[in-house]
């Protein structure tokens, strides 16, 4: 790992999602967005659920989306832990939009018992899972 650069490791209940150099780590915390470059000062911080953007040295773009979860930032090291974590090119958009619809229905009060709070949690995800979906593809274009 050269001084230009910072490892990044994103894990999941399931899986390591990503391991890897990057020059910059792009995330959604609870205050804002959040840029750590090579020797940020350390910090952790609280994640909502959206895209993770990994740049890496050769300036290509790994897109995430992380479900929520902790980023723990050090010097040479950026390590997030969340409880699901998918490349933006592995998302099921069919299955993502359905969730989004069903999440919708239940907050408009035509849907199953679920309960109003999951479900509004459950559309705040399937859109984060969809907006990482569409800025992958734009990404694609140019």
């Amino acid at each position: 790992m050269s001084m230009s650069t910072i490892r990044v490791e994103v894990v999941s209940a399931e899986a390591e999602v990503f391991r890897g150099e990057a020059k910059l780590v792009v995330a959604s915390g609870e205050l804002g967005e959040l840029g750590i470059a090579p020797r940020h000062a350390p910090l952790i911080t609280r994640l909502k659920p959206g895209e993770v953007r990994v740049i890496q040295p050769s300036g290509e773009e790994v897109h995430l989306y992380v479900s929520g979860g902790i980023m723990e930032v050090q010097p040479t090291v950026v390590t997030i832990l969340t409880d699901t974590a998918i490349r933006a090119q592995d998302i099921d958009e069919k299955a993502a939009r359905a969730a989004l619809e069903e999440a919708q229905r239940i907050i408009a009060g035509r849907g199953d018992p679920m309960s109003i709070a999951e479900a509004q949690q459950k559309q705040m995800e399937t859109l984060a899972q969809l907006q990482a979906l569409e800025r992958l593809r734009k990404s694609l274009k140019h």
